[in-house]
């Protein structure tokens, strides 16, 4: 179990969450790919999971559950049915960068009854702000 070290504070549009030696970050504007890689290495390697609010277009990453990046979202105000999770794998291109597994996806009152995305439509939305919020 990891334990919290601080609480979430904002500074430059980018909310901050420490658990131990790991940052999460409500993605807000832009981040580099590189600033990704990094933090890959932190937890597993070449992997990071994120949770995309569809409705406020933003991203949280880097924890080790994407219940956590979840439960950030949910503390800044994001409501849940907005919320689907997704693995990034920052050193790959095209359709292998985005991964839709997640724990979080199941929920069959929105029709998603397994851990990937199910409806194409909120797939192409959450490519689309992935694509906007994460620069090569």
């Amino acid at each position: 179990m990891i334990v919290v070290n601080s609480i979430s504070i904002k500074e430059n549009r980018t909310y901050y969450l420490s658990y131990k030696n790991v940052q999460m970050k409500i993605i807000n504007e832009i981040i580099l790919i590189d600033e990704l890689k990094d933090m890959a290495k932190e937890i597993f390697g070449d992997m990071i999971k994120g949770v995309v609010d569809i409705d406020q277009e933003i991203i949280a990453i880097n924890a080790e559950l994407h219940s956590d990046l979840e439960s950030l979202l949910l503390e800044n105000g994001s409501l849940q049915q907005n919320l689907w999770g997704i693995n990034i794998y920052p050193e790959l291109v095209n359709n292998n960068f985005i991964e839709f597994d997640s724990l979080i996806n199941i929920r069959p009152s929105q029709n998603n009854r397994s851990r990937g995305v199910e409806n194409e439509e909120i797939q192409s939305k959450i490519i689309e702000i992935v694509n906007r919020k994460i620069k090569k």
